[in-house]
């Protein structure tokens, strides 16, 4: 395997010339650069990565921690957070938290060794005081963690209120709602969206807990029905609640929407194949996670941003999950 010294000699130039021609950094002239780059390519020459993250201090890594990598909404959000990685020169480095708060600090622990350049960071959990300290940018993709951080997020009050909405126009009386995480910002807004439309239109309410899991929503659903059996309708506040719910309906032998009409949110591609397929408040998923990273390389590459906070629009997706509206 050639070394620097072999492209050096090959080339004829000093080992200080092809450094600053693998770096970018320094004057080359560019009949030098030329002959380097002949040397590198005839005799097959590859750097050794991990010293040049030593002697750049930049790794062109960036790490994604996600709560929950078998919810199809974070794969598509990866997905994109990729793609324009990628277009930039970086990688991505995938931290999976399983929803777990002690996972999600020893991954931070872990990244503060390492030189990572930035980390984009989506959590269930609350505010980790130990990122301020990583001293490397941090974007917060839907949820916002810090005024230090800048974040992106959907527009979840007024999807949820576009969701209590349309399931009252379809005749609701008594709606649910299956908030998320309590603490998380997007969750927390969709929850005072849904609250504000029940109250301003006097429509009888109740709201759980399922934080964004399925199992959970399938048994605080079944419970729920089983308590207060003339809920006619429920906004979930994600579409993978929403299929825990669905399904506690079918376990109850009731039906949807005939019995009980749902709206999720997200619009992941699993709500189009659910039988009946999800009415759901759909985000811009793809959007969002290409914006963040986009930010997050402006960041890293000392550009300014020109805000702080990011807002993506939501809007109704109408399936079979709620009937057309008047129906009885």
């Amino acid at each position: 395997m050639s070394t620097i010294r072999d492209v050096a000699k090959y080339a004829n130039v000093s080992v200080a010339t092809v450094s600053r021609v693998l770096n970018k950094k320094g004057y080359v002239s560019k009949e030098a650069e030329e002959v380097v780059l002949k040397a590198i390519e005839d005799l097959d020459y590859r750097p050794n990565a991990v010293a040049r993250t030593l002697y750049n201090k930049s790794s062109r890594m960036i790490a994604l921690i996600t709560p929950d990598i078998t919810n199809p909404y974070f794969p598509e959000l990866a997905r994109a957070i990729e793609d324009v990685s990628l277009s930039y020169g970086y990688t991505v480095v995938l931290c999976n938290t399983d929803d777990d708060e002690e996972k999600e600090q020893q991954y931070v622990s872990v990244l503060k060794q390492k030189y990572v350049d930035g980390i984009i960071l989506i959590t269930n959990q609350q505010f980790n005081s130990d990122l301020e300290q990583m001293n490397v940018p941090i974007v917060a993709l839907d949820r916002i963690l810090s005024e230090k951080f800048p974040a992106v997020v959907s527009e979840n009050e007024n999807g949820a209120m576009m969701a209590t909405e349309h399931l009252i126009d379809c005749g609701c009386k008594f709606i649910a709602h299956l908030r998320g995480p309590i603490g998380l910002t997007s969750a927390e807004d969709r929850l005072k969206g849904f609250q504000k439309v029940v109250q301003d239109k006097g429509v009888a309410s109740i709201v759980v807990n399922t934080d964004f899991h399925f199992e959970k929503s399938i048994e605080v659903t079944t419970r729920l029905l089983e308590d207060h059996p003339t809920i006619d309708g429920i906004f979930s506040s994600n579409d993978i609640t929403a299929a825990g719910a669905m399904k506690a309906i079918n376990n109850l032998g009731k039906s949807v929407p005939n019995d009980i009409q749902i709206v999720g949110f997200d619009g992941i591609p699993l709500g189009k194949m659910l039988i009946p397929s999800l009415t759901t408040i759909e985000q811009s998923i793809y959007k969002m996670g290409a914006l963040g990273a986009r930010l997050l390389i402006k960041q890293i590459e000392n550009i300014h941003l020109e805000a702080n906070l990011y807002t993506v629009p939501t809007k109704l997706l109408i399936r079979g999950t709620t009937k057309v509206k008047g129906e009885d």
